[in-house]
């Protein structure tokens, strides 16, 4: 899969997320490379493009160990429960090496998932992770 038909797809998934929770779920979707434990932004939907970057080591807190895990094949994903603020949420395995990032800015995982409609909001995310095992994302 390219980047373009891969940002097509996660932005197909966002709306759908949102439709089925009723309000945002994440507002931060970010593809990155990751390489010498840093990471290239290569694709960014959200409110904070000109400072992802800058704040990406703080960021990724409790998801770095399982970025960092080789286990992880493409479209497996996971999520930090207690991050706040700018911390990520999410992250799902989308090629060698690829990673979708989800972020809520405002609210924590563990908030999000109180909600009763989480559990419907969680069907678009998980099939969007089926169509990347299906077809992992590859950049030159």
């Amino acid at each position: 899969m390219t980047l373009e038909q891969a940002t097509a797809l996660i932005q197909n998934c966002a709306g759908q997320m949102n439709a089925r929770y009723g309000k945002v779920v994440f507002d931060e979707w970010a593809v990155v490379a990751l390489a010498a434990n840093k990471g290239l932004l290569l694709a960014y939907i959200g409110p904070r493009k000109n400072s992802f970057h800058q704040n990406f080591n703080a960021d990724i807190g409790a998801l770095r160990t399982g970025l960092l895990d080789p286990r992880y094949d493409v479209g497996d994903f996971e999520f930090a429960r207690h991050g706040t603020g700018t911390g990520f949420e999410s992250f799902l395995v989308v090629g060698k090496g690829l990673f979708l990032i989800c972020n809520n800015t405002v609210h924590s995982m563990d908030v999000i998932a109180k909600d009763p409609h989480w559990l419907d909001a969680q069907i678009p995310f998980v099939e969007l992770s089926e169509r990347f095992r299906a077809d992992p994302l590859t950049v030159s």
